[in-house]
């Protein structure tokens, strides 16, 4: 993979002297793209016309993709904007024109910038869009120390103009968009090829260039975690202390995720996470004893019904475990008495971890996060030396440049406090 360029700092000024120290006045606000709102691309030719301008472009390209979470079952793009120098912005309804591979293949290896590209990518591979590089402007404000990491802080800071978020959280399965949304989406790409060039030159003056390529290149494979149990994850679950109740709890969670699934609707919309644990306590047996409340009880009133019985008529063996056993460490607060001395070596290494952070400007969880840090305190290489600690760290997805900070800490702690 070709790696992005980051634009080095001229001698004797940085993006964060000149450009990104925020102006003492009121920001300017930023209402309309420079080249005005750009039509919606709701046919394959749209598409192709599309490909055809970001092939001919040059540059990398400014992505988005706008959900409708809270509205619609499961994260699908609703939105999808790009814009690339030379190329203009275009806003593309992916409902209406689901693959967009056509435009995958004339971006080709060209960098892609995002803004929490976590959020987005899932979504874009749904409709054929895969990078080959990025950079994501949220993940390098964390590098690089900011305050605040949301695109309107970001956009403030760097280029000293008030990005309106007033929609970002609209129902984009609206149809037609009304045209203050279309002005808002295609805003958010036009922002991003100027706030990826200074922000290179922030990394790079403060020698974080290959921890953000690296990061970014992780990116590049990342997916969403797959979680088991979902439905553990409900609410107020967490107080039910009988089997036989958490069986119930699971099949309502069931039921409503194949409500909100056929009627692509959002699953808090159909019943909230804190009626469900209230129907599991009553238990109810017919319609009449359900809870009164949310008007999705009484709507859906029969599936619920139903969902408590078959949790009610399950055999013993069939009934699910209280708690599921991590195949992780104990919770950092039960260390001290089960291993004293991992509870000091996790203990000290924090401590120097966080004076490393605080020293070069970035928050301690993007230097290692907690998760792999506590298994390798926990369940130590049988090779102390910094190779050893970073081949363990390795092997719980740790980068590179993290296990080079963190392996030579870990030394020091496991020094500083030997077996006993």
């Amino acid at each position: 993979m070709d790696e992005p360029t980051i634009p080095q700092p001229e001698s004797g000024s940085t993006a964060t002297d000149a450009e990104s120290t925020p102006a003492q006045a009121p920001p300017e606000a930023l209402h309309t793209p420079a080249d005005g709102i750009p039509p919606v691309i709701d046919s394959e030719r749209g598409v192709l016309e599309c490909a055809r301008a970001i092939a001919a472009g040059e540059g990398p390209v400014a992505l988005d993709a706008e959900r409708a979470s809270g509205y619609r079952y499961g994260q699908r793009a609703y939105l999808v904007q790009l814009r690339r120098e030379g190329a203009g912005s275009w806003l593309i309804d992916p409902i209406a024109c689901p693959d967009l591979s056509p435009v995958d293949e004339a971006i080709g290896r060209a960098e892609w910038i995002l803004h929490a590209a976590t959020q987005d990518l899932p979504c874009l591979a749904e409709v054929g869009l895969r990078p080959r590089q990025l950079f994501d402007t949220e993940l390098a404000a964390r590098l690089l120390g900011l305050p605040r990491v949301g695109l309107a802080a970001v956009v403030q800071h760097y280029l000293g103009l008030a990005l309106a978020k007033e929609h970002s959280a609209v129902d984009w399965s609206t149809r037609p968009l009304p045209e203050p949304w279309l002005r808002y989406a295609a805003l958010d790409v036009e922002v991003l090829v100027d706030l990826r060039n200074l922000m290179g030159v922030d990394l790079a003056r403060e020698d974080k260039a290959e921890w953000a390529r690296q990061e970014f290149e992780a990116l590049l494979d990342w997916a969403p975690a797959v979680r088991v149990d979902p439905w553990r994850r409900t609410s107020g679950v967490h107080k039910i202390r009988q089997r036989r109740t958490l069986a119930v709890v699971r099949e309502i969670w069931e039921e409503r995720d194949r409500i909100a699934a056929d009627r692509d609707t959002a699953v808090g919309r159909v019943l909230p996470d804190a009626a469900i644990v209230e129907i599991a306590g009553a238990a109810p047996r017919d319609v009449s004893q359900l809870p009164a409340g949310h008007r999705s009880i009484a709507r859906y009133g029969r599936q619920w019904v139903a969902a408590v019985r078959r949790g009610q008529e399950l055999p013993d063996d069939e009934l699910p475990v209280q708690s599921v056993r991590s195949d992780g460490p104990p919770p950092p607060r039960a260390w001290a008495d089960r291993d004293p001395v991992a509870a000091a070596r996790l203990a000290r290494t924090r401590e120097l971890l966080g004076a490393f952070a605080e020293e070069r400007s970035i928050p301690i969880e993007n230097v290692c996060s907690p998760d792999p840090l506590r298994r390798v305190v926990w369940t130590p290489p049988a090779d102390r030396s910094a190779a050893g600690f970073e081949q363990a760290l390795a092997s719980h997805g740790v980068r590179r440049w993290q296990r080079e900070i963190v392996a030579p800490f870990l030394v020091q702690a496991f020094t500083e406090h030997p077996d006993a």
